[in-house]
């Protein structure tokens, strides 16, 4: 017969794990949104300056865009052709992308409870920026596939859509 004490010690033991678990799921969730923010941070910093040399860091090789407005893009090349050609063809016209606060959120990718990716989601704006001058143009919502493969993080998948005008709200 098991004693009380043997039951007490073993429940105290279980309620602990319980709570180490909880504690390292949360830690965990928290270094993985703070992660893949900061990623997002530096591509879009990237995006806003026409950096169209530090643009492929961020992807990989199979990546795949969506654009409801746009029309799809497969693959790094055609990605950074893209941005070379349209978004940083000429000094005269940039647009400047900035994150609506508040809505951006960040979601796991786990196989068997090891993350292997995220998906991070919300909405933003754009500014076009012609001769100096800079306006507020339009409001999207944007979904991006980041994956961990060999310790770096990258985007495999985006999709930018339901663009319109940024008062609709």
């Amino acid at each position: 017969m098991i004693r009380k004490q043997t039951i007490n010690a073993i429940l105290a033991f279980l309620m602990f794990f319980c709570f180490c678990s909880q504690l390292w799921a949360q830690t965990n969730l928290q270094e993985l949104t703070a992660t893949i923010l900061h990623k997002d941070s530096l591509f879009w910093a990237a995006y806003n300056k026409c950096d169209t040399e530090s643009f492929p860091q961020f992807f990989t090789n199979d990546v795949e865009f969506y654009h409801d407005k746009g029309g799809m893009t497969i693959g790094l090349d055609g990605i950074i052709s893209n941005m070379k050609k349209n978004l940083c063809g000429t000094n005269t016209f940039r647009l400047r992308r900035e994150a609506v606060e508040g809505s951006v959120k960040v979601f796991p990718l786990q196989n068997s409870g090891v993350i292997y990716g995220a998906v991070i989601s919300g909405e933003h704006v754009f500014y076009i920026i012609e001769k100096g001058t800079e306006r507020l143009d339009g409001l999207a919502k944007f979904t991006h596939v980041w994956l961990l493969k060999d310790g770096t993080w990258k985007m495999a998948r985006i999709l930018s859509y339901d663009h319109g005008p940024a008062n609709r709200k």
